[in-house]
């Protein structure tokens, strides 16, 4: 078995592959940056137990970081508990994506992830739309070439500055409210939200169709990604776990490298 990590500023998601290449399970958790390894070992041990599973049938690690002090926690965590060194995507990792942004280095791995499963499983162009700690929207070509994105506030943090940062306003949950005009604080509050970030992606997606074509495919990732999806049309394909996909591939690339020489394959 094969397992994927993604650790992101809000969540850190896990999945488990077995033979087929396809994600038999998935698990989402609070990132927790104090964290230590041991910590994080028991929690995975007691995530695979819930669903059966044995800690020593995993037999490769892959794991994609935008929190570098928890890389290394992660590393040692699949270390010791997995007796594996895993496979950590970097600049220099096999992904078969030529990226085009002006500093590579600067894109944050996760994006890369998702640019590798959205381009073989959908093809481009395409934007790739990711709902998480930020909101972002990242270019694919024709050719599968990652071209640059756009980076906004999430959500989460969206609210959560209205919150700390007002006298009045109060914390409200992420949900749709009855209508767009609110009645009262909280749902205008949610009005303001949700609908707002639905025409700030509509906007968007409008502006990338235009410089990357009218054939463009537009996906959807993301822990949050189910609140907006069901309130655009824009968004046409819904995969909450793209980046686990990503990882899967960039592993199935890597494998050869990683078998004989026991060090990630260079570009």
């Amino acid at each position: 078995m094969l397992l994927t990590i993604d650790i992101g500023n809000t969540n850190i998601t896990f999945g488990v592959y077995d033979s087929a290449p396809a994600l038999q399970y998935h698990w989402r958790i609070k990132t927790e940056h104090g964290r230590l390894a041991d910590e994080y070992g028991i929690i995975m041990l007691e995530l695979m137990r819930h669903e059966g599973l044995e800690i020593q049938d995993i037999r490769g690690v892959v794991m994609a970081s935008v929190v570098p002090p928890l890389t290394q926690v992660f590393v040692r965590m699949a270390e010791r508990f997995i007796k594996q060194s895993p496979l950590v995507v970097e600049e220099n990792t096999k992904t078969g994506v030529k990226i085009l942004y002006d500093s590579p280095r600067d894109v944050g791995a996760d994006r890369i992830v998702d640019a590798v499963a959205a381009f073989k499983l959908y093809g481009g162009p395409a934007c790739i739309v990711d709902f998480g700690t930020a909101t972002t929207f990242d270019a694919i070509s024709a050719s599968g070439d990652y071209l640059g994105g756009a980076i906004a506030p999430g959500l989460a943090i969206a609210a959560e500055a209205l919150f700390s940062q007002t006298s009045k306003l109060p914390r409200v949950d992420l949900v749709r409210p009855p209508q767009t005009i609110g009645t009262n604080t909280i749902h205008a509050i949610q009005s303001g939200l949700i609908f707002g970030y639905v025409s700030m992606v509509e906007g968007m997606v409008s502006r990338y169709r235009q410089e990357l074509g009218g054939d463009m495919r537009v996906i959807g990732t993301g822990g949050l990604v189910e609140i907006i999806a069901k309130e655009t049309k824009v968004i046409e394909i819904i995969n909450p776990w793209l980046t686990l996909e990503g990882l899967q591939m960039i592993w199935e690339m890597n494998r050869p490298a990683i078998l004989i020489l026991a060090t990630p394959f260079q570009k």
